[in-house]
């Protein structure tokens, strides 16, 4: 396991490229009012931790498993990262489904365990097969690794596809279990890994989607959201200290002031800033999204320099994993263990988990300026490095077939540097892109259909989760209907910007709706028949920004029969659009 004498960064160059100016941390506006701005009295037994180390891996103590969720029993059961770092996963993929479902543990194992490994078992509607989330910190990928992905899921026909996630990241759809062994294997070949990528552990690190070639950056993010995931997994190898946190955890690293990285809804959110000449971040803590509460980040009042971003996240983790409750599923998010202890226990108990036991108050010099009107990153924009430039391509709904993969491989080879870059909104980048050549890339058959470097004014933010095609947690379909609705909602209106809109299967919120201008989260109604159709409870109002806001609820179970006319009636009061024929009448 990694210890903590080998947190330390130490950069010989600085990483900011942008003059210190001053801004302010991003705003803590939330849904429910967080009650986490004073110290409640707590006694000494509360603070004890409640997992102990036994046998190489942390497990809850006896005297803490009064009440404890079904999740933490089969971690109790047994350890889930044995699956992998005792090499279990090999026995268990020459057993038949059959064979599997006949026994608790195994099938535990494969519903449960294995999401461990980033496996996620499509039990409800594709029986034996399974989604594999990977690790890709910053969304950074090879045309190799993207090659690879793609001779994967194209064994597996019409179940075979990716996604690119709101996290930066790779799924990939349509595994079956003996194949798993060999995959793991293929990943490491080409520099992935799958690990601890699902359920109580950290996901993807995030970061700026163009870090190191945008000419605007405020510092390369990619040093560091690497560093943490190599960190959190040990190199790949599974890092036990961090695999029983008490529900999943979601960080990122700022580099940008248009805050492509959404860090308030992050449980850690690095902000870059200065003090007293010296470069280093501000923390903002507890974001989350849930069935039951939504919340924004806040700010810890701590402050760390560039070389404490391991040591910072390795307290916060260490804090949550001692402290957090383990019952009810939707109250162990770690903005419930910040209410419980209030800001200013929780930093206590951050600051005597850091290495030399103090932490720094917050930095007043913000360097993410306030006033900063978001770049839109599609098409052709030039690098800082001189005479090269990254192309912004759109990704409908975030979905790519193995064909499409293979394509995007030889485009970054033939005009890049064989680099993509993934972003939150589900899109993709090429970087590295000789100016010359950027013509030619734009003439490309592949860049005409589907996957255009000039997408239309609501199809460019688009978002939408996986939906019922292949969650069985999903209430409806959501890709292909966000799709068609967009469409429609285009043909009928003139829109003047750029209007985000969400989609989410379900109240988790994988597809973030309450971030968005117009959100949609799946739901069952009643139809005009007065019987059970899909609908969707429509969110407006969320920014995203230094002046980040939660929407709320506009308009709960419709129909989604009925999404276009509401839609459109939202954008023509609120957005400015305009129907296309009084467009026409007036030209």
């Amino acid at each position: 396991m990694t210890s903590s004498t080998s947190l330390s960064l130490h950069f010989t160059a600085p990483l900011f490229t942008s003059k210190p100016k001053r801004s302010v941390l991003v705003a803590a506006q939330t849904i429910v009012p967080a009650e986490s701005t004073t110290s409640p009295t707590l006694d000494a037994d509360r603070l004890e931790p409640r997992v102990e180390l036994r046998d190489g891996f942390f497990i809850l103590k006896e005297k803490f498993r009064k009440g404890i969720n079904p999740q933490e029993k089969v971690k109790i059961e047994r350890e889930p990262m044995k699956l992998f770092m005792e090499n279990g996963i090999e026995e268990l993929a020459k057993k038949s489904m059959e064979e599997i479902d006949s026994e608790k543990s195994s099938k535990e194992d494969i519903d449960v365990r294995l999401k461990w490994l980033g496996l996620f078992h499509r039990r409800k509607h594709h029986y034996g097969k399974f989604m594999m989330r990977l690790k890709l910190p910053n969304g950074v990928t090879t045309s190799a690794q993207t090659r690879y992905l793609a001779s994967v899921i194209k064994k597996y026909g019409e179940d075979g596809c990716a996604d690119v996630t709101t996290r930066q990241n790779w799924q990939i759809r349509g595994v079956v279990l003996p194949d798993v062994p060999e995959i793991l294997k293929g990943l490491a070949s080409v520099g992935l890994t799958s690990l601890q990528s699902g359920m109580d552990n950290v996901r993807n690190p995030v970061g700026n989607p163009i870090a190191g070639i945008d000419p605007d950056e405020i510092v390369d993010t990619r040093p560091y959201t690497n560093l943490l995931s190599q960190f959190i997994t040990a190199n790949s190898q599974g890092n036990p200290e961090f695999t029983n946190l008490p529900r999943k955890w979601n960080v990122c690293v700022v580099g940008t002031h248009d805050l492509y990285e959404h860090p308030h809804i992050n449980d850690l959110a690095y902000m870059p800033a200065n003090k007293d000449g010296r470069f280093g971040f501000n923390i903002l803590v507890g974001g989350f999204f849930s069935p039951k509460r939504c919340e924004e980040a806040i700010p810890l009042d701590a402050w760390v320099p560039a070389d404490e971003v391991l040591p910072l996240c390795k307290a916060i983790l260490e804090a949550y994993r001692d402290l957090g409750t383990r019952g009810n599923r939707q109250k162990t998010r770690m903005m419930w263990l910040i209410d419980e202890l209030g800001i200013e226990g929780f930093r206590a108990e951050v600051e005597k988990r850091m290495p030399n036991g103090k932490l720094e108050r917050g930095s007043s010099e913000d360097l993410v300026k306030k006033q900063w009107e978001r770049r839109d990153y599609f098409g052709v924009h030039p690098q800082k490095q001189e005479g090269l430039s990254f192309v912004g391509l759109h990704v409908p709904v975030g979905r790519l077939q193995a064909d499409d993969m293979e394509e995007l491989a030889r485009l970054a080879d033939t005009y890049g540097s064989g680099e993509l870059r993934l972003t939150v909104e589900q899109n993709i980048i090429i970087p590295n892109v000789e100016t010359s050549k950027t013509e030619a890339l734009l003439q490309e058959p592949f860049l005409k259909n589907r996957f255009s470097p000039e997408p239309s004014i609501l199809m460019k933010s688009l978002v939408a989760c996986t939906g019922n095609q292949f969650c069985g947690q999903g209430i409806i379909e959501t890709k292909l209907r966000a799709l068609k609705v967009t469409e429609e909602v285009e043909r009928l209106l003139s829109i003047p910007k750029p209007v985000r809109m969400h989609w989410t299967g379900c109240p988790n919120t994988c597809g973030q709706v309450q971030v968005a201008d117009i959100g949609f989260m799946g739901c069952l109604t009643r139809g005009a028949n007065g019987k059970p159709v899909e609908g969707a409870d429509v969110y407006v109002g969320g920014r995203i920004g230094s002046d980040s806001h939660i929407g709320e609820v506009y308009k709960k179970g419709v129909p989604v029969t009925d999404l276009v006319p509401l839609v459109a009636e939202i954008l023509i009061n609120q957005f400015g659009a305009v129907p296309r024929e009084r467009e026409e009448n007036e030209d």
